[in-house]
């Protein structure tokens, strides 16, 4: 396993139950809270889905309430289709939270990080066709491609660093990542750790000054605890798992958003398993094998839909691929067709090893645990021995299988190229097919809605002959807020973690 894999998960969004006791947030007036995963750094360009990003840094680009591309830093861009050119023109009214100059060097400067391998960013296939930025001034940037990335004005909603802060640092340990200086609506006050992360108002911020003056994330990793505080009035604010947030369906005083996401489930399959050299074959059989509807229905109380394609919310989705849809028969007559013959204990085996595997669920996540266990029943009604681990910390390099995961509302180049491109850093499952990269190449390359049409087609077909996962469901993100706290779009698609909801954090309020 790649140093990079373990680095993402040590500095993800904590993979592991907050231990010890908590002291109590002191609530004031004009004080948001919000029930939040913990963090052990905050690094936007190397983890990609921490919610605490929308509030603390900008891109030169955003996204609205309709997942539109929308200014941000940058007032306007221009592409030279010939030249392949993208040119920005930025903002220049812009200061960082320490009260410098933003300049085009900051964007040179982060942009240059990201594609830097030693740094190690999941985010480093959204500009590997950058082939050079020049910045003739200090509101100007021009970005040179190699091919075309018909994604790339949406990748520049990447946050922008501080050149001055982080020049000759770390960008994996860095103690800026503990006392990050951004240009975001918020900036950062206080970061007690395994407590909470408290932000108060950017009262020089480019898009007018917030309403709420703090913002408290509180760490509260489970979803049972975040549900009691919630009752309790300690936050204002949290995503629950399904079940939590029934509660608070008619309960008078609170106000419960069921957000839908583009964000999917499904198993990972470590393809640097030896497991897998020999039984990559039966795969089909397992995805044929697993009731999507049950899981729905069981897990996420309706709140969702069976998955079978990763741009399955996406304009360029093929609706006529196979679904894998739910055929415990056909699983079994694949498993036969492989040779595998059931033993006296109900479980096929194959040149006699039991066909079976280990899947793994994170300890912080008890919607993938049942998941898990549902999952691993399924699999053993037809005859595959599936069994379950929750470890503290995932071993990515030995782990057999993993409930992933992924998905974007944005292009759908994103979380594509570089979750199933042959070696991108976000490969976590070590997949190679050279028709997918021919495919996903193709329709990045291509700002012809018709011909992406095909090339998205081609390789949801080509994932299909080989898979890379087992997809089993789009969830949705169910956010309960206390009903004061007003701003909230709930049309609005979120992304992986049901990450987004802040993106208009500026114009929330809280009475």
């Amino acid at each position: 396993m790649k140093k990079k894999k373990r680095k993402w998960i040590a500095g993800l969004l904590a993979f592991g139950l907050l231990a010890g006791c908590q002291k109590p947030v002191q609530k004031q007036a004009d004080t948001l809270v919000y029930a939040s995963q913990d963090y052990t750094r905050i690094d936007p360009i190397v983890d990609e889905h921490g919610e605490i990003n929308l509030l603390l840094f900008d891109g030169l680009t955003a996204h609205d309430e309709n997942n539109d591309v929308v200014p941000a830093l940058a007032t306007s861009w221009t592409y030279d289709e010939a030249a392949q050119t993208w040119t920005f023109h930025l903002r220049n009214d812009v200061t960082w939270h320490d009260g410098e100059p933003f300049s085009a060097e900051d964007v040179k400067f982060t942009i240059e990080a990201i594609m830097d391998p030693d740094n190690e960013s999941e985010n480093a296939a959204n500009f590997m066709d950058v082939e050079s930025i020049e910045t003739p001034d200090g509101q100007t940037v021009i970005f040179k491609l190699a091919e075309p990335n018909v994604a790339f004005i949406d990748y520049m909603s990447i946050p922008i660093l501080p050149k001055h802060c982080l020049e000759g640092e770390d960008m994996q340990t860095s103690d800026f990542f503990r006392h990050p200086v951004g240009t975001g609506p918020y900036a950062l006050e206080a970061w007690e750790t395994g407590q909470a992360i408290t932000m108060r108002a950017n009262d020089a911020y480019f898009a007018g000054e917030p309403n709420i003056k703090n913002v408290v994330f509180k760490i509260v990793p489970d979803s049972n605890a975040r549900a009691l505080q919630l009752r309790g009035g300690e936050v204002d604010l949290a995503q629950l798992a399904p079940k939590d947030a029934q509660g608070f369906k008619d309960m008078e005083g609170f106000d419960v958003y069921d957000m839908k996401t583009a964000d999917y489930r499904g198993i990972l399959y470590n393809f640097n398993n030896p497991y897998w050299h020999q039984n990559k074959d039966i795969i089909p059989a397992i995805s044929y094998a697993i009731d999507r509807d049950a899981i729905v229905q069981s897990v996420l109380l309706g709140q969702g839909e069976a998955a079978y394609s990763p741009i399955q919310k996406n304009e360029y989705n093929d609706e006529g691929m196979e679904r894998f849809d739910y055929d415990p028969q056909k699983s079994e007559a694949l498993l036969q067709a492989a040779g595998c013959v059931k033993n006296e204990d109900g479980f096929y085996e194959r040149d006699g090893e039991i066909i079976g595997f280990t899947l793994v669920a994170p300890a912080d996540d008890s919607v993938r645990q049942d998941i898990a266990r549902i999952v691993a029943q399924q699999l053993n009604d037809v005859g595959i021995d599936c069994s379950i681990d929750v470890p503290a910390q995932v071993d990515w390099s030995k782990q057999m299988a993993y409930v992933i995961g992924w998905g974007s509302p944005f292009d759908a180049d994103d979380h594509t190229f570089k979750v199933f491109g042959s070696g991108q850093a976000a490969n976590y499952a070590s997949y190679t097919n050279a028709d997918v990269d021919r495919y996903l190449q193709a329709a990045r390359s291509s700002a012809d809605p018709a011909a992406r049409k095909v090339a998205y087609a081609s390789f949801l077909q080509a994932l299909t002959q080989d898979p890379a996962f087992t997809f089993i469901c789009y969830v949705d993100a169910d956010y309960v807020a206390d009903s004061r706290v007003r701003g909230i779009v709930p049309e609005q698609v979120l992304g992986h973690h049901g990450v987004g909801i802040f993106q208009n954090i500026e114009q929330w309020t809280i009475s």
